[in-house]
């Protein structure tokens, strides 16, 4: 049966964007809605410091303006009780991250608890706190590695089979598309810029009749 040699470090990290790219849709937009996510730290420390300049950058231009309502009505009232600190603070957070989620054309549900987020957003986090990528991009390789891997050997095991064998010839048939897509979607992520909205692979691969 064939086998995939690991991808050497260099060559593998041109696609550790794209393993960004496919993760960012799940994982680190729940991260964004949980009361330790950095969207809520930074609104924290907005709100310690009277500095609602701290979070803008969280949200779209257009969205500003209502970001600073919010952070004026949290500040009017937060300094009452509190009780009254608390329920500013939450219709601050709240505010904050469903603006910043409608920006990423994601829906908003509610605050999360704050909780031990995905590995990959983790170590994302940590790598920004301790200005190392290497980590990273170690645990995004191994993962990208062990599913080409995955991908290959289940098109590979079914390549050789009678070619009277309809079943047979399926099973290879939904292999291959399955290989086929998951290799264009890391390649086509791999090349998009990284403030540029990254699009499905799977309605190109349908129109070339993967």
């Amino acid at each position: 049966m064939a086998t995939v040699n690991r991808l050497p470090f260099r060559r593998a990290f041109s696609l550790i964007a794209a393993a960004v790219a496919l993760t960012w849709g799940s994982a680190a937009q729940a991260h964004c809605d949980t009361l330790d996510g950095p969207v809520v730290s930074e609104a924290r420390h907005a709100l310690q410091t009277g500095n609602v300049n701290r979070v803008l950058g969280w949200v779209q231009k257009k969205d500003e303006a209502e970001i600073r309502s919010a952070f004026q009505k949290a500040n009017a009232v937060r300094s009452g009780s509190p009780a009254a600190k608390e329920l500013a603070d939450t219709y601050f957070f709240e505010t904050l991250v469903r603006v910043h989620r409608a920006g990423e054309g994601a829906p908003y549900t509610g605050l999360k608890p704050a909780g031990e987020p995905e590995p990959a957003i983790a170590a994302a986090d940590k790598a920004i706190e301790a200005g190392q990528l290497d980590p990273v991009a170690k645990l995004l390789t191994e993962r990208m590695h062990d599913g080409l891997h995955k991908q290959f050997e289940a098109v590979s095991s079914k390549k050789n089979r009678s070619p009277n064998d309809v079943a047979a010839g399926r099973a290879y048939a939904n292999a291959y598309v399955e290989y086929v897509h998951y290799v264009e979607r890391l390649y086509d992520a791999a090349g998009v810029s990284a403030h540029a909205p990254v699009t499905p692979a799977a309605g190109k691969a349908a129109a070339h009749g993967h």
